[in-house]
């Protein structure tokens, strides 16, 4: 089959365009930038589009020429400044499922999420639940599956975030440790999709993907831990739920800045509620077996690269903003004292001169700390950094060489914060 699958170099949509392939499928994949998807798939066709744009039949008109079959695999946790959920998860797609019904293609695979319903108290369940409910409503051979959490090799989204609090030293840092969770394993995911599109499952049907055992999330912590490789956390704290909203507001506010952390309100909100799913249907239905999470884990790769990832990813909110509040309050500074570090400078530059490389620099400097803060912009930011480092450091070199013996180190210090610009610069990768 001639299979489009949207979002396909996401957490989900590789996985499932990885294993349509090997399957036998012609795979087209979308996405919003190309050139990120052919660095994960390079052998199959890509289309560039942003879904948010797609809110019409016409738009999506040229995009099914030849398709035989639509996996939505796309999504989004929240609104910020990269998504808007209602655009993406429900204006798109349902202008895509009237699209493929004039369009002839027969078989649309929908992932939505447990609980996902036009009425639910979350933006984002609703508009999942909302584009559920007009494909329902379609002639399409349609599928409906809803993967509890899913766990696979990479981290993205709330696999991300299990390992980060699992990769905490000595400590096991949760709120809602009580909560019921059951997981699915990333390929099983992939695997129900192959199964709906060759017809081993009923069609016109919703399952949940989810497999029988239910933990506690301080459980399915505690299993990661021992998958790490870690010891047992010598101290467990259980945060109050106002702290974790309270957290969750902070990320929610990042959003805004591009960033798309795990732990947003509606993350919390979604977990305080339980993820949980009926996998009878789906084993009734005759669908693939599921990995219990022991048997996920044992499957996957536990090595240093994964401990390193966990811990990493715990502190790399915080490099970001230790570098960009330097950068931040080296411009703020020197705006604030201009004549002062104007009078550092050679008394051979004109007065003008030394007062522009001051406050031009200075403004040079606020700018990259305010592009660090901007997810979009911050692998640039942080190459920026390193270079105006290496220029200030030259410039001081040879117009105030004595600089390099204060006994306050005003050039020494630049030295770790090239080193701080870099390290964030090695993490800024986001797939």
């Amino acid at each position: 089959m001639r299979v489009l699958v949207l979002g396909a170099y996401g957490f989900i949509g590789l996985a499932i365009a990885r294993q349509l392939c090997e399957a036998g499928h012609d795979v087209i994949g979308l996405g919003r930038d190309a050139e990120t998807g052919k660095r994960f798939l390079p052998d199959i066709a890509w289309i560039e589009a942003d879904l948010g744009l797609l809110g019409s039949v016409e738009a999506w008109s040229p995009h099914l020429i030849g398709i035989d079959a639509v996996v939505n695999a796309s999504g989004a946790l929240q609104d910020g400044a990269r998504d808007k959920l209602a655009a993406v998860q429900r204006d798109a797609i349902q202008a895509l499922v009237s699209a493929c019904e004039r369009h002839s293609v027969r078989v649309f695979v929908q992932i939505s999420a447990p609980g996902a319903a036009p009425d639910a108290d979350t933006v984002f369940m609703r508009t999942k639940g909302e584009a559920d409910r007009t494909l329902m409503r379609s002639q399409l051979e349609w599928f409906i599956l809803k993967p509890g959490l899913v766990i696979g090799a990479n981290a993205y989204g709330g696999t991300a975030l299990l390992r980060m609090l699992a990769g905490l030293p000595s400590a096991q840092a949760l709120v809602l440790a009580d909560a019921k969770i059951q997981t699915v394993a990333l390929n099983d995911v992939a695997a129900a999709v192959g199964s709906c599109l060759d017809g081993q499952v009923p069609a016109r049907r919703e399952f949940d993907l989810v497999s029988d055992e239910v933990l506690t999330l301080r459980e399915l912590v505690s299993l990661l831990r021992r998958w790490l490789g870690l010891p047992r956390a010598r101290v467990t704290l259980e945060l109050p739920t106002a702290a974790g909203h309270a957290i969750a507001r902070l990320a929610d506010l990042a959003g805004w800045l591009g960033w798309r952390s795990p732990l947003r309100t509606t993350a919390l909100r979604v977990l305080g509620r339980d993820i949980l799913g009926d996998p009878a249907p789906w084993r009734d239905a005759g669908g693939c077996s599921l990995l219990t999470i022991r048997a996920t884990l044992a499957a996957l790769p536990s090595t240093l690269q994964e401990r390193v990832f966990a811990r990493s990813q715990l502190i790399f909110p915080v490099l970001v903003t230790v570098l960009s509040l330097f950068w931040l309050f080296s411009g703020l500074i020197a705006l604030w004292q201009w004549r002062h570090a104007a009078a550092v400078l050679p008394g051979w530059l004109p007065a003008g001169l030394s007062v522009g490389l001051v406050i031009g620099g200075a403004i040079l400097d606020i700018a990259i700390g305010i592009g660090l803060l901007l997810r979009r912009w911050l692998a640039t930011s942080a190459i920026a950094a390193i270079a105006v480092s290496l220029i200030y450091l030259s410039a001081g070199t040879i117009l105030t060489p004595a600089l390099w013996a204060d006994p306050l180190g005003p050039f020494v210090k630049v030295l770790p914060g090239i080193g701080l610009a870099l390290a964030v610069l090695a993490l800024a990768e986001e797939r």
